[in-house]
């Protein structure tokens, strides 16, 4: 099921925004016992770098993984999402 879940958020990102980097991370199991993961919703950490953030403040570029999660986030399928959404030239400065 775990694998299921990220894949599905990998492709729904990958479809939703030009993604030039992406890391899916299923956390569930530092969760265990708290009232979302006894619904079957899983914890989940994504960094997602894209063209498509530039110029938009960390809101609307949160709006955007949300959207693309569409259903998944109002549904057992995710029930939290940690999100570092960044454009290519912050995701450079940030390797290096």
């Amino acid at each position: 099921m775990t694998e299921e879940r990220v894949a599905m958020i990998r492709e729904r990102l990958q479809a939703a925004l030009p993604v030039e980097h992406l890391e899916v991370a299923d956390e569930s199991h530092l969760h265990a016992g708290h009232p979302g993961a006894r619904e079957g919703g899983g914890h989940f950490r994504v960094l997602v770098v894209s063209e498509a953030f530039s110029g938009r403040p960390p809101l609307q570029r949160h709006r955007l993984v949300y959207d693309a999660m569409g259903d998944a986030m109002r549904r057992d399928t995710i029930h939290a999402l940690s999100i570092r959404a960044l454009t290519p030239q912050e995701h450079e400065g940030a390797s290096a």
